[in-house]
């Protein structure tokens, strides 16, 4: 397959799925017109907000997305080649993802912005309710952990193939003037007559300029700290950041920078399709990575990774995420002016997330000899693209992807920091839920508990693998795929009883519900394995891997006490009209 024509296919196929699927779900929910919707009933200028889709869809979309549209296809391709990756992300996302996401939304706005958890608890039970959001708040944290060590890996990157002078240090100076332009831009829209039209037509291009600005300036803390290990400093750093970012206004910070954000990856997605036909119709650009590897893998640790299931809690995000119906039900449903939005929020932005996931891959796909992580090959593969597109502008013999090699890192990083604070943010919630807390000052110490463990993690020393220490994010990702896709597929199932208390179609989620499940249950069990054998054998094992196997046995643990909750609550379901529950429409 040409390269143009896999791109095209893939917009062809999402594109008719939004058109027929969407719009079949927004009939089904009987989604209304009117802004009687808990953005506006419950506004506080805080957390509940109104925002216009065309402002809260690239907030959602870059809440999101994060590192997994990028990081996990790209692992998968890897793997088991390019093609069981496209498969998965184009047929999860339409039949499973898509879904996913718009059921959470309008479940949580029909129930008055409220947390999936507390629709669990609405249908099913207190002890469900519990047990949801300890899970929720674990999975968060997964998150964090695993996106904390992939933004600072980014700040440390040693220069690229293409020249670029010590990239790492570039794009944490042109990440941090990216923030402030975000907050600068939530005040003047807060506090001057600035409309949003204006405040991107000035802010955007200011993104633009921060990154050329970066190789000038670069936050180069070797030199502030040497002989520190400058990876584990950074994450700290990040963590300090999102304690600050998750108790700030939605409209200083997350509202504005997750719509510069949001069309910043708009112009990256644009870019790299405009120089992907360029580059296909010179004849420069050609698949170099098989369609199909084989059923079977090996992951970070030397272990048998086979297609089936390790395919679908590798890919993630790209495909289906759990973490979206927390983002949806906790963030987005704060914000939604008006209920017929869900329909572009909730399923449009999940269709966007899997082309980019199919962009991602491309980057994958021109490589005959990959090196490097994800982020490097993702990097690489935008700056060819982007040149391409900007070839027929520049005067002959110039190459532009020295800078276009660091404007697709920033892209990176700019996806990992929308979610980190914005998962921050939700982990607080969770836990103010869980534990019955108003305050403010219980708020700021909910969020502090919630870094808790990402700080210890960082703490702990790097495994070691063939000699060469791994990447935390890499010995976790396994780890978040799994938690995340559980998590989804909980959620699934926690929609799945409110459509059948409501006398709804609840197959619509129950046939995702059993599929990820099953899914994720049996890689969980599959990645305990190993520890098991390590320990009968009485080798030593290594601190990190204690920690991945108490993490499993939890979840597994957890998810198998919720799935009988389930099956007791749907043993008691009554028929719709014999209860006074609300109304689906």
């Amino acid at each position: 397959m040409d390269l143009l024509l896999f791109l095209v296919l893939s917009a062809l196929i999402l594109s008719l799925a939004y058109r027929l699927v969407g719009r079949r779900l927004a009939d089904l929910f009987s989604l209304s017109d009117t802004e009687d919707t808990p953005a506006h009933q419950l506004r506080d200028g805080l957390d509940y907000e109104p925002a216009r889709a065309s402002y809260l869809l690239p907030q959602h979309f870059s809440a999101i997305a994060a590192a997994g549209p990028i990081v996990g296809p790209i692992l998968a391709g890897l793997y088991f080649g390019w093609g069981p990756a496209w498969l998965w992300v184009i047929l999860g996302s339409i039949l499973i993802g898509g879904i996913h996401d718009f059921t959470a939304l309008v479940a949580s706005v029909r129930h008055r912005a409220r947390s999936i958890a507390q629709v669990v608890r609405e249908y099913m039970n207190p002890r469900a309710h519990l047990l949801f959001l300890v899970f929720i708040w674990f999975a968060l944290v997964y998150v964090i952990i695993a996106f904390t060590d992939v933004t600072a890996g980014t700040f440390v990157a040693p220069p690229s193939d293409s020249g670029a002078d010590a990239p790492g240090p570039a794009v944490a100076t042109s990440s941090a003037l990216y923030l402030g332009l975000a907050v600068l831009m939530g005040l003047a829209l807060r506090h001057t007559s600035l409309g949003p039209v204006r405040a991107k037509l000035i802010f955007l291009p200011l993104v633009f300029v921060a990154i050329v600005v970066g190789p000038y300036l670069p936050i180069d803390l070797g030199a502030l700290l040497p002989g520190a290990n400058l990876q584990v400093v950074w994450g700290y750093l990040l963590l300090a950041y999102c304690f600050a970012a998750a108790l700030s206004p939605v409209w200083a910070l997350l509202q504005p920078r997750g719509e510069l954000g949001g069309y910043f990856l708009y112009i990256v997605m644009a870019a790299g399709v405009l120089g992907i036909a360029v580059g296909a119709f010179a004849g420069d650009l050609h698949i170099a990575q098989p369609f199909f590897k084989g059923w079977e893998a090996t992951d970070s640790f030397g272990n048998a990774a086979p297609l089936f299931p390790i395919l679908f809690i590798t890919v993630a995000c790209g495909a289906c995420s759990g973490f979206h119906s927390v983002v949806a039900s906790g963030t987005t449903s704060k914000q939604l002016r008006r209920e017929r939005d869900a329909r572009a929020v909730g399923y449009g932005s999940m269709l966007l997330e899997a082309f980019f996931a199919c962009l991602s891959l491309a980057t994958l796909m021109i490589l005959a000899q990959p090196g490097g992580g994800p982020s490097a090959i993702y990097a690489k593969g935008i700056a060819t693209f982007a040149n391409h597109a900007l070839s027929p502008l520049l005067p002959a013999g110039v190459d532009a992807r020295a800078l276009l090699y660091q404007f697709a890192l920033l892209c990176f990083a700019t996806f990992v920091f929308d979610t980190l604070d914005a998962c921050t943010r939700l982990a607080r919630y969770v836990l103010m839920e869980l534990l019955g807390w108003a305050s403010r000052a219980q708020a700021v110490l909910a969020t502090a508990l919630t870094l808790v463990l990402p700080a210890l993690a960082l703490a702990i020393p790097r495994v070691e693998f063939a000699g060469k220490p791994l990447p935390l994010w890499q010995v976790f990702w396994g780890i978040f795929g799994s938690s995340n896709q559980l998590l989804a597929a909980l959620t699934l199932l926690g929609i799945t009883v409110w459509l059948a208390r409501q006398g709804k179609p609840y197959w619509l989620a129950l046939g995702p519900t059993l599929f990820m499940m099953a899914m994720t249950l049996w890689s969980l069990l599959l990645s305990i394995g190993p520890y098991l054998s390590l320990w009968q054998g009485g080798g030593a094992i290594d601190p990190l891997r204690h920690f991945q196997f108490a993490i499993t046995v939890s979840l597994v643990g957890l998810t198998l006490w919720l799935i009988a909750e389930a099956l007791i609550t749907w043993r008691t379901l009554r028929p719709p009209q014999e209860r006074a529950a609300p109304v689906l429409a």
